[in-house]
């Protein structure tokens, strides 16, 4: 009987090129379905991405910032919230799992029932990475340019290896914060506020 590998936090995804191979938003999903122990995404070169498991303080620190950015969008009524696990279909067409998102209300309204049942074709107007020990900054960095590339209006990689904040706003250069207190939404999100500091 054949051994399944086990992949620990602390290795680095793995990519596999199947740009010669033609893979359908179908056979990506069934991919998913077949896999559901794996973190799955497609990147727009048509790299299949294989995520490694987060550890435990990653799963807390993530529970974390989730928790904080649902209690901020139940009050304020004008989105909806995402965790790690959704896929979105981006316009370059890439499938990306941010660990946290938030996408105005309309824009989901919007979607078809089949399209939000599915990995939605749109880009999140939030979107929040959390650097993992498993990540290259690098890659993690082009990957928040993506989502500014495809229409997000505020990201934030969240890099508690170094304590740093990264800011990402279309048409904005980067702004890095060190250890900040806190890190604030607005406009984008008028009135959310995430203490960082107690995710390091």
């Amino acid at each position: 009987m054949p051994q399944t590998p086990v992949v620990y936090e602390g290795t680095e995804p793995v990519k596999l090129n199947v740009r010669g191979v033609i893979v359908s938003d179908e056979q990506f999903e069934l991919l998913c379905q077949e896999n559901r122990e794996l973190r799955l995404e497609l990147t727009a070169r048509k790299e299949l991405i294989i995520m490694p498991p987060t550890g435990s303080k990653t799963g807390w620190r993530n529970s974390n910032i989730n928790t904080d950015l649902v209690v901020w969008a139940r009050k304020d009524g004008t989105g909806l919230v995402f965790d790690s696990s959704t896929l979105f279909t981006l316009p370059n067409g890439a499938k990306r799992s941010p660990d946290a998102s938030w996408v105005k209300r309309e824009r989901w309204e919007a979607l078809t029932e089949a399209q939000q049942d599915g990995f939605a074709p749109l880009c999140p107007d939030f979107v929040i990475e959390l650097r993992s020990p498993s990540d290259r900054l690098p890659d993690v960095q082009e990957k928040m340019q993506e989502y500014i590339e495809n229409g997000a209006r505020l990201g934030w990689l969240i890099d508690p290896l170094e304590q740093r904040v990264h800011i990402y706003r279309p048409g904005q250069p980067v702004e890095v914060l060190d250890n900040p207190p806190t890190v604030g939404g607005d406009p984008v999100l008028p009135g959310f506020a995430l203490n960082v500091r107690e995710l390091w």
